[in-house]
């Protein structure tokens, strides 16, 4: 940049006899970028003119030209565009406005410093600078000074100072009074040496009478000197007089210094009264707590509504007393350690009376309901009683028990929970730990006992003939684990009654225990009819629908008890994840790691699984269960278990509800799978009689009965795609299935077995209308259609079969090259050969043969089906064709011989119409 300005300096304006202070390198805003230089100059001649030049360079680009030049008077506005942000855009208002875009921010700023400097100095119209902030006026030429090569700061801050100080411009009243001097002097202007001569001579007859006026003024000037010596004098005397008038005020300074200094202890004593006052009243107030409350944390009643709300008021205010915040040094006050030891002992034995009271509270609902558990089982078993009738007494009673009021009960204790929670934290973890062991307890018997009762329902019959699994126990033994309650919160133990193998036993044609698609043809002569299945989906519905609420409940109770706010600490989950059509299940089992819980629902969902933990396992074994009464039930429980998930996902889907459901869904998920890879390995398996005709294959027709139960089934489920994934893959497997059998076939023709098969497939699939599969439907009739030709015309090649032969030949030679006229003059094909083969198919002779082929069909196709109208009709219209093309090439090939066959078309529907309505 400092070449190109020398360049500028040399080239154009020292020609002009200007001086280049600033220049900036700018393109117009807005158009294509061609640079250009705006420079700021001053002439050197007096009066000093400032201009703004805009100089490019020549079309050739070999030299710089000067373009256009604007005075600085005549610039009202320098816009910046921003004030705060670096901003290469600016705009200078001349005549209009002109907008700029500088190279750099740098040079922008420098060249707008330079305009207002320049404008500071020459103009006295000054020139609005908007956008621009003030800092950048005042500091920037510094900053540019930096940043500008040192010959440019020359040019613009020393070199131009000269300039200025020997020239400045006259003000108004200068001018005027020029003028009214060069009015009185007619020659001021003609001669102008005559006028500064005369001026000369006045300057000087003025500075004579200047020194004559200061020579005359002496005398007034002694005078004045007598004056003053006068006044010092007189200052003299008032500072003595001062002087002894301050010293009588030292004593009285000395004294009011006393007094202000009694004031001051007086006051500081005042002050410190009224402070330990205000900390004595503190500490009174916020850390005495009153009698009554003092008696109801040592003797209230735990057991009354009225007790309660006095222990929680107590507990409350022994809280505020302890966690109130104490001034500096009051913890080194002994009354205030005694009381703190006071609250202290106060905390500790309410929390053991407590903690000691809700567990009494817990053991005694379990006792109850062991006591209640204990006189069912009894009922049950007394020698000699109709467990039949008794089973039917409770045939009702698939529920489970409802535990509303013990949480009504243990709620009115949530208040002190959430006390001892915060003060005491020791017991209450375990107070919640000996919850869960109580509960879990309870829990397990009630929910093993109910599992009983539905798997009681689904079979009617236990492991070894029993009614319940769970065997009667003496009334000792449950006094016993009462006790055992009572002493100690450790582990609990407890018998456990599960359905070990259950032998389903087979009559006729009853079903096995690995259910299948093949045997689903026995389906209405065994006892796994439509009703047993819909009875089963009926307590799985029932098992479902009071796991849910019962666990809701008490996840709202715990939340609610135990106030679960805080980040705990315990035991906790890992988890395996399972995909699955339409989301991801979630399988969690605990871990022995112990890890930071950071949420409430966590904390509630690690309780919930620690209560239920008996959930999962025994809804596992009453789905496996459910699989070996009838393996078609996973169907039921996928729909079912699917909609719970489904429905507790919605509410919270981290729930311990949600979770666990999800758990089982996977495993019903699997036994569905598992179904499904069993139907298709049976079919894979298949074996047919090589003696008997095949007609429908078993697993075509079990898979039209399969498809229908799924379609009533998973009617109004939420989720459709496991069942559409496992039609695919069944109809795929028939697919093949069907393929193998026909290929294996020696009894019926392979396009027999196809067609049928493929008929009764698209029709079922046509029937249930199943969105999924409407590619393998019209895959299924294409097969139908391709495989019925292929019979119909592999069959009526055998009723004409010398006549077939014989226009074969003809038809050769024609594709050799013989004309089709001249196919007569051949020796094997003239026309006495042809009348030859026509005479052996006379019309009762094609009847005939029509009438044995009917037959063979009747014989090569099932009832089941009904087909054979189909299957003749079809063959009717192809021996039909054939006839029309036998004619046509007689007609093309023996012209004018008058060779006919000896039946009509007429002839052969009489015959199909005759042939079908005797048999």
């Amino acid at each position: 940049m400092t070449a190109i300005k020398h360049a500028l300096q040399r080239d154009i304006f020292t020609p002009n006899d200007e001086r280049l202070l600033s220049i900036v390198n700018v393109c117009k805003a807005g158009k294509k970028k061609r640079n250009c230089f705006l420079c700021a100059t001053v002439t050197t001649e007096r009066p000093v003119q400032v201009n703004v030049v805009k100089v490019k360079k020549s079309d050739k680009g070999d030299f710089y030209k000067r373009q256009t030049a604007w005075a600085l008077r005549d610039l009202a506005v320098v816009d910046a565009k921003d004030a705060v942000k670096d901003n290469p855009e600016f705009d200078l208002h001349f005549d209009k406005v002109y907008k700029w875009v500088a190279s750099s921010t740098v040079e922008k700023n420098t060249f707008i410093s330079c305009i207002w400097k320049l404008n500071q100095r020459y103009l006295r119209k000054k020139i609005d600078f908007i956008n621009v902030s003030s800092q950048l006026l005042e500091e920037l030429p510094k900053v540019a000074e930096e940043s500008v090569p040192s010959g440019e700061n020359q040019s613009v801050a020393g070199g131009d100072e000269e300039a200025v100080d020997e020239y400045q411009e006259l003000n108004a009243r200068e001018e005027q009074d020029i003028e009214i001097m060069m009015e009185g002097c007619e020659y001021a202007i003609s001669n102008a040496e005559a006028f500064a001569e005369k001026l000369s001579r006045e300057l000087q007859v003025l500075d004579g009478a200047n020194i004559q006026s200061i020579m005359a003024s002496e005398k007034q000037v002694n005078i004045l000197m007598k004056l003053l010596d006068e006044a010092l004098k007189e200052v003299d005397q008032i500072e003595l007089k001062l002087s002894s008038y301050e010293e009588m005020l030292q004593s009285v300074k000395e004294q009011m210094d006393q007094i202000s200094e009694s004031n001051h202890l007086i006051h500081l004593s005042n002050t410190n009264n009224v402070k330990l006052l205000s900390e004595i009243e503190f500490l009174v107030n916020h850390m005495d707590l009153a009698k009554g409350h003092i008696k109801a944390l040592q003797e209230g009643d735990l057991t009354s509504s009225r007790g309660i709300e006095a222990c929680t008021n107590a507990a409350d205010a022994l809280l505020q007393c302890m966690n109130v915040a104490l001034r500096p040094g009051h913890d080194m006050l002994h009354a205030v350690k005694q009381q703190q030891q006071r609250f202290s002992d106060l905390r500790e034995q309410f929390a053991r009376r407590l903690a000691s009271h809700l567990n009494s509270v817990f053991v005694q609902q379990l006792t109850q309901t062991l006591l209640r558990l204990y006189n069912r089982s009894h009922s049950l078993s007394v020698p000699g009683h109709d467990q039949s009738s008794t089973l039917a007494q409770h045939s009702v009673e698939l529920t489970l028990p409802n535990h509303h009021p013990f949480h009504r009960d243990l709620l009115r204790y949530a208040k002190l929970m959430e006390w001892l929670k915060n003060t005491d934290y020791g017991k209450y973890e375990g107070l919640t730990k000996n919850y869960m062991d109580y509960l879990s307890r309870l829990y397990e018997r009630e929910i093993k006992d109910f599992f009983e009762v539905a798997k009681i329902k689904m079979t009617g019959t236990t492991r070894e003939g029993k009614k319940f699994a769970t065997l009667p126990r003496k009334e000792s033994a449950v006094k016993q684990e009462t006790e055992s309650l009572h002493g100690s919160s450790g582990k609990l133990t407890g018998s456990t009654s599960s359905l070990n193998k259950l032998s389903v036993q087979s009559s006729g044609n009853r079903r096995s225990q690995s259910s299948s698609l093949l045997d689903m043809g026995n389906m209405s002569a065994s006892d796994l009819d439509v009703a047993d299945r819909t009875k089963f989906d009926k307590i799985f519905e029932q098992v479902l629908s009071e796991l849910e609420p019962l666990c809701l409940a008490e996840q709202d109770f715990i939340s609610k008890f135990f106030k679960l706010q805080q980040h705990q600490s315990i035991s906790g989950t890992a988890s395996e994840v399972e995909e699955m059509d339409g989301g991801v299940l979630v399988r969690s089992y605990t871990s022995g790691v112990p890890q930071t819980i950071s949420s409430e629902k966590d904390m509630i969902r690690q309780m919930m699984t620690k209560i239920f933990r008996c959930i999962e396992p025994e809804l596992n074994n009453l789905i496996a269960l459910g699989d070996k009464i009838d393996s078609f039930n996973s169907l039921y429980m996928l729909v079912k278990m699917s909609h719970h998930v489904w429905t507790a996902q919605n509410v919270d889907p981290a729930s311990f509800l949600s979770t666990t459901l999800g758990n089982v869904l996977v495993t019903v998920k699997r036994n569905f799978d598992k179904c499904i890879s069993n139907q298709m390995k049976q079919m894979d398996e298949v074996k047919i009689s090589k003696k008997s005709k095949v007609g429908i294959l078993p697993f075509v027709a079990e898979f039209e009965e399969f498809a229908a139960l799924a379609e009533s089934i998973f009617k109004n489920a939420e989720r459709r795609g496991d069942l559409d994934k496992a039609y695919i893959k069944l109809i795929r497997a028939v697919f093949v299935s069907v393929e193998k059998v026909a290929n294996e076939s020696q009894k019926t023709p392979r396009d027999v077995v196809m067609m049928e098969n493929f008929h009764h497939i698209f029709a079922t699939l046509s029937r249930l209308k199943i969105s999924c599969l409407e590619a393998e439907k019209k895959e299924a009739k294409q097969k139908y259609t391709d495989h019925l030709q292929s019979y119909v015309i592999y069959s009526l090649g055998q009723p004409l079969e010398k006549l077939n032969h014989f226009f074969e030949g003809v038809e050769a030679r024609v594709a050799q090259g013989v004309r089709e006229e001249e196919v007569s003059y051949q020796l094997a094909f003239n026309k006495q050969e042809l009348r030859k083969v026509i005479k052996e198919y006379p019309g009762k002779e094609v009847k005939k043969g029509l009438d044995n082929l009917y037959k063979k069909v009747d014989k090569h196709l099932c009832e089941e089906e009904n087909l054979l109208q189909v299957v003749w009709h079809s063959m009717q219209d192809e021996f039909i064709r054939q006839y029309k093309h036998f004619e046509g090439l007689i007609a093309r090939c023996y012209p004018g011989s008058g060779i006919t066959m000896e039946f009509t078309i007429q002839d052969i529907l009489d015959y199909c119409s005759s042939i079908a309505q005797s048999h």
